[in-house]
């Protein structure tokens, strides 16, 4: 302690002065950098349009006076009416391209469509043999659907595909919405279908985040206290059940954004609006929602686990991608299936989408990518759900087999489409023939088709990011998903 004493007796009372001062100035210095390279930040980001900024008066939100799917659908024609005005006819003609979806002369116009897919609508059939509620995901249309929708109809089913509240018109409907509100909306929608249908089996099918806004409704009519019509079965296509680790973390990027009035921060990307029936520019408040309502499912899991009711879960049957850059593959697993009650009749059915090993055997997959796809091909298995994975991992060309429960079973008549390396999260639903999101035989589209687009030369060039060129947007082995369906939905 002498020691101590001694050694501070001798620092010159000056020089303390002056690291003081020293410290005054690096901390002003780094501050005023943090500033500076914040401001470039800001500057170096896309402009706001009228579609980032504009507040739709007609949408629905939890103070709408709507009580049911005919008052939805009536306030929906009042907000696109609204999206006209206040949008279309606002575009400046700066704006005014052959690209964007909001130009009035663009081959993104979904005016082009004979029908507007961004809408809700309903197909009846006579004498119905069960109903179908259809939900699409975050930033999408019920266009995610519309092709399900057609076969299902045709195959005598009443089916009706929500437009969720925020969606099918501009991408600042995703700044403010809530997934209570979303919620709100499939309830109404599955009482719509019970009173056109009666006690007919009504089934749920949802893509993205339909999937857990599916199972938030179900789980709150397997309570016993609960009046709600519990759907006879549910069908997944990419579900959202698990999202990023730091999704808590970024509604806050957006808080700070209203609070300083730089709403440039309220968005995660701002992007050329060139897709008919899906935003291109994603509000950070779209994923806050996901990870609040995947939250909220894991909790009613909980509740279930503690309270088990006399009602029987409705079976499930989810199609994934092994790889998925917009949900956790393994959440499906650990946070759905590993979860899920066993069904009253049939076990759950997990199906995954391996990747084409013609390009894993030339190495061109990331080894840390093949460690962790390795790992999912070997998950362990719960005796509450069969999980198939279709793979060509054995076979020594493009054709896939079905292995299930790790035991192949089958060949099946379906292969990799050359030059083709894995689905996506967006392909699963999409047919090869779908005029927007195909192949290069599908029918032509009224407008843009973007399915097939291959487009070589410099980079920093297109409107069109070149990782959103790469994304595969249709699914090759759909014939086998809408058989795999149809048969489900008949047991």
């Amino acid at each position: 302690m002498g020691l101590l004493k001694s050694y501070w007796v001798q620092v010159p009372w000056w020089s303390l002065k002056k690291i003081y001062r020293i410290l005054i100035v690096i901390t002003l210095g780094g501050f005023f950098i943090g500033l500076l390279a914040f401001y470039l930040y800001m500057s170096s980001l896309p402009t706001l349009s009228t579609w980032h900024t504009t507040l739709l008066k007609h949408e629905y939100t939890s103070h709408s006076k709507v009580k049911n799917i005919d008052e939805y659908m009536a306030l929906e024609k009042k907000l696109f009416a609204e999206l006209q005005t206040e949008v279309y006819d606002k575009t400046l003609p700066s704006e005014q391209n052959h690209l964007n979806r909001y130009s009035k002369k663009s081959i993104s116009n979904p005016s082009l469509w004979k029908t507007n897919w961004n809408q809700s609508f309903e197909r009846n059939v006579t004498n119905p043999k069960a109903a179908v509620l259809l939900l699409h995901g975050m930033s999408d249309s019920p266009y995610s659907l519309h092709t399900q929708a057609q076969y299902l109809q045709e195959q005598g089913y009443h089916v009706l595909a929500l437009r969720l509240p925020g969606h099918g018109t501009i991408p600042s409907g995703l700044r403010n919405m809530k997934w209570q509100e979303m919620a709100a909306v499939v309830e109404m929608g599955m009482k719509h279908l019970e009173e056109k249908i009666g006690s007919k089996p009504i089934h749920i099918m949802g893509y993205s985040t339909g999937a857990p806004l599916a199972l938030h409704y179900t789980l709150e009519a397997l309570k016993e206290s609960s009046q709600l019509r519990v759907p006879s079965k549910l069908v997944f296509y990419s579900p959202a059940i698990g999202v990023s680790a730091a999704a808590p973390l970024a509604v806050w990027q957006s808080r700070v954004g209203y609070i300083l009035g730089l709403p440039k921060l309220e968005w995660n990307s701002i992007t050329p609006e060139y897709d008919p029936f899906k935003y291109g520019s994603f509000a950070v408040n779209a994923g806050d929602q996901v990870y609040r309502l995947a939250k909220r499912v894991k909790e009613q899991f909980d509740y279930l686990e503690k309270h088990p009711g006399k009602k029987p879960f409705p079976t499930v049957l989810s199609f994934s991608s092994i790889v998925d850059s917009t949900v956790s593959v393994p959440a499906v697993i650990d946070n759905l299936f590993n979860r899920l009650p066993k069904a009253a009749k049939r076990k759950h059915t997990l199906v995954l989408f391996d990747i084409n090993h013609n390009f894993d055997r030339n190495n061109i997959v990331k080894a840390s990518v093949s460690e962790n796809l390795q790992h999912l091909r070997n998950t362990t298995i719960k005796d509450n759900y069969t999980f198939e994975l279709i793979s060509n991992i054995h076979t020594n060309d493009r054709h896939v087999k079905r292995i299930v429960n790790h035991q192949e079973t089958e060949s099946l008549p379906y292969q990799w489409t050359k030059g083709l390396y894995s689905l996506s999260h967006l392909a699963l639903p999409f047919s090869p023939n779908d005029p927007l999101y195909g192949n290069e035989n599908a029918p032509k589209s009224p407008g843009i088709q973007l399915g097939h687009l291959a487009i070589y030369g410099e980079t920093n060039v297109l409107q069109i990011s070149s990782s959103a060129l790469l994304r595969q947007r249709w699914n090759p082995f759909h014939a086998y998903v809408k058989q795999r369906v149809l048969t489900f939905l008949e047991e």
